[in-house]
């Protein structure tokens, strides 16, 4: 059996806990959650934060070779329903045409306070 590959990509702010930014097993990269800690978006409004979000996985799609076209599944974690016809604008400007699988859920809070939305990804390799 050959082990997945744990990826950290140096365009990502640098991992300070116990994870990596992507697990790679066959043709399939599952990345961890993205937040917009340590961007310029950080302080910023949820939609803010989500294109700094699709910012950076965009760098891990094009790191990968592949595109946000290979997205397979999202997982989004965000603190509030306040934003969500903003959001959807968001998602639907940076899936284009290649609309993924998709969980939304509300949580009480992400690991900084002014984080306000996290997205998980699956791409196809």
């Amino acid at each position: 059996m050959t082990l997945p590959e744990r990826k950290n990509y140096p365009q990502l702010d640098e991992v300070k806990a116990p994870y990596v930014h992507a697990v790679k097993h066959g043709e399939t990269l599952y990345v961890s959650g993205l937040t917009a800690f340590g961007t310029a978006a950080q302080q910023g409004d949820m939609v803010e934060q989500a294109e700094a979000i699709f910012d950076q996985l965009r760098a891990v799609a094009v790191a990968e070779n592949t595109s946000l076209a290979a997205l397979l599944k999202v997982t989004i974690f965000i603190t509030s329903f306040t934003e969500i016809t903003a959001l959807r604008e968001v998602l639907y400007r940076n899936y284009g045409e290649h609309l993924p699988a998709s969980s939304l859920v509300q949580v009480s809070g992400l690991f900084s306070a002014d984080l306000r939305i996290e997205i998980e990804a699956i791409f196809a390799l």
